[in-house]
């Protein structure tokens, strides 16, 4: 079988989840709970044609700390704009940003990274694929935020994926 690694990850992962949420190891939930997730990772794997191919375990442990790291940073700086007693004019705004990642699965986790710092979203990728859409809460400088996402998030991602 051809995703059989992937398949058989999927399915314990479900199953752990499903052990997680009914918060009990009795017998009954246990057999149900592998029952069910086995078959829904079978029912569903015709529905993940591509299969991920990551690479460079250390730039993917690398990007985390750096992810980690703007989250709490941006953590901090939300909450200075929201919270601060000087009225502040609003720099909110959407932008774009040429793309050169194309591998699906680095654009799904790319989407997921702009979308967990905070004063950030994700707001679409062109049809071709060559611009990305986010928003900004604090939006001063466009150039830097260009920077930001091809050097310390699309670099990576594509060491990673391509």
């Amino acid at each position: 079988m051809k995703g059989w690694p992937s398949l058989t990850l999927f399915t314990a992962s479900l199953y752990g989840f499903w052990l997680l949420l009914n918060d009990t190891f009795a017998p009954g939930q246990m057999v149900l709970g592998l029952v069910l997730t086995i078959a829904v990772a079978l029912g569903t794997a015709a529905m993940r044609p591509l299969r991920a191919r990551p690479h460079h375990l250390f730039a993917a442990i690398r990007l985390l700390f750096v992810v980690v790291g703007d989250i709490i940073r941006s953590n901090f700086a939300v909450a200075g704009i929201i919270l601060g007693s000087v009225k502040r004019r609003s720099n909110s705004g959407f932008m774009k940003i040429p793309m050169d990642l194309r591998d699906p699965y680095g654009l799904a986790v790319l989407a997921c990274i702009i979308t967990a710092v905070p004063g950030t979203v994700w707001a679409g990728l062109s049809a071709d694929g060559r611009a990305l859409t986010i928003h900004v809460l604090d939006l001063q400088d466009e150039e830097a935020w260009v920077r930001t996402i091809k050097y310390r998030y699309e670099r990576p991602l594509m060491e990673i994926f391509e």
